[in-house]
């Protein structure tokens, strides 16, 4: 059977008090509405729909993608006038499944719970038990079977009915060509004039209908966002919920309250992250790698043994950073695009790295920058030295050998080669090659003037 997915992602969140549109605002790195589209990505869905209205434009060119479709909801009068829009998309007479968009923990397993309990002739509602269900549309249930009887909408409902703390979460699945049938005869007689989906609950138990309401796992799998502060109390906690699965796969986390993951972890053993760290995109973290305070690391490869030492930030954006087994990087250091650090690499404070090799043992310990180099074994980089490697509107590269040393304040000039055992002298601009095992000095003569007085300031 063919199986649609709506998500309904066109209201425009008057109370974040933001430009965005609602379902573009991000948790975890994200945005809302990306979420949604991940969790339901293995569904093997025939069609994914997004209903789109308020800056539609923008969610749109945010979220396309192959096999993602678009309806425009203009303008929002209630979702079940959104689906009234998407009715001539759905494919096939199998089952429809309508998610939030700005609902964004809905877990996989949960989708396929509904999808499978549907199974094409049953409407089946996701529902929740809430401390405080205001807002939410309550479930009606058959005293005798614990049948779903219907949903009543906060605003329309009763003093007795709000008492009711389960409530309809806005995801269903349901039978495709009932549910054409049933928004087609949904009218906006109601407190607040508009189309709700919610109505179609009691057109299935006039027609007989199987009406089935599953719980789900956790409140925070439909806990919606309206405004900044639910935005905010949202992410802290998936940001725990992260947590701790990872401090039950071992991770040493020294608070968990303050740890944020907004991509993807993988880890070894005897992993240690420490207070205040900010992991982001694709990380992995191999057995005993240790990371200090108050560090942003985003898509990085980081072995074995490795040390990031307090306020590091590691950036390997598309092309991705490599750290080696047993290096230590930081405190204060920069890692770039492309920087690929071997064995024992030492980095430390002040210095920068990108596009850069570094082979076993390289040390660069302070204030330093090596951009578009190559560098060998075991070499030593003085403080204050950088690599030359933009000439205004190309980069060039630099090659040093291994067992170099190159002293305190020095530029070399790209492209350029330094032989294996060469030294640079302290304070060089060096421009041309280097052969091995040479001292290379490129500096002025030292002049001292005898008697020079230093100029006074006029009164």
């Amino acid at each position: 059977m063919a199986l649609n997915i709506v998500i309904m992602a066109a209201g425009k969140g008057t109370r974040m008090k933001s430009a965005t549109p609602k379902v573009l605002h991000k948790l975890a790195g994200r945005s809302l509405l990306a979420h949604v589209l991940k969790s339901c990505e293995p569904l093997a869905a025939s069609a994914r729909i997004v209903i789109t209205g308020h800056g539609a434009d923008q969610v749109e060119a945010a979220v396309s993608a192959d096999g993602i479709s678009f309806v425009r909801q203009m303008p929002q009068l209630g979702t079940g006038h959104a689906i009234q829009q998407v009715v001539p998309a759905l494919l096939g007479e199998g089952t429809t499944l309508i998610l939030n968009g700005d609902v964004p923990l809905i877990e996989t397993a949960t989708a396929k719970a509904l999808v499978e309990a549907c199974a094409g002739h049953a409407l089946v509602l996701l529902t929740v038990d809430l401390v405080d269900p205001t807002g939410y549309g309550r479930i009606i249930r058959d005293p005798d079977d614990g049948g779903v009887l219907a949903i009543v909408e906060h605003k329309d409902a009763t003093p007795e009915q709000r008492l009711i703390h389960e409530g309809y979460s806005g995801m269903m699945a349901a039978p495709t060509a009932a549910l054409k049938r049933w928004v087609g005869q949904l009218t906006n007689n109601n407190a607040q004039g508009e189309y709700y989906l919610t109505d179609i609950v009691a057109m299935a138990v006039a027609e007989g209908l199987p009406v089935l309401g599953i719980k789900a796992h956790s409140e925070i799998e439909v806990l919606g966002v309206n405004d900044p502060v639910q935005l905010s109390q949202l992410e802290r906690a998936f940001q725990v919920r992260q947590a701790e699965g990872l401090m039950r796969a071992g991770v040493r986390l020294a608070d968990p309250a303050r740890f944020d993951l907004r991509g993807t972890l993988t880890h070894g053993q005897d992993v240690e992250i420490d207070v205040n760290c900010v992991f982001e995109g694709d990380v992995s973290l191999g057995d005993g790698v240790r990371v200090g305070a108050n560090c942003v690391i985003r898509n990085v490869t980081i072995a074995a043994g490795a040390r990031i030492h307090e306020f590091t930030h590691i950036d390997g954006e598309a092309a991705g950073a490599s750290v080696g087994e047993g290096a230590l990087i930081g405190p204060f250091a920069r890692l770039r695009p492309g920087a690929q650090l071997g064995a024992e690499v030492h980095i430390g404070n002040f210095v920068e790295v990108k596009n850069s090799t570094l082979a076993k043992g390289a040390k660069a310990n302070h204030l330093a920058y090596l951009g578009d180099a190559t560098v060998g074994e075991r070499v030593n980089y003085g403080a204050g030295s950088i690599t030359a490697n933009y000439d205004g509107a190309n980069k060039h590269r630099t090659t040093i050998g291994d067992d170099v040393h190159v002293g305190s304040n020095c530029v070399l000039v790209a492209p350029i080669k330094i032989g294996n055992g060469a030294t640079i002298g302290g304070g060089s601009t060096i421009t041309k090659d280097v052969t091995p095992g040479d001292l290379a000095v490129a500096r002025g003569k030292q002049v001292a003037l005898t008697g020079w007085t230093r100029p006074t300031k006029k009164r």
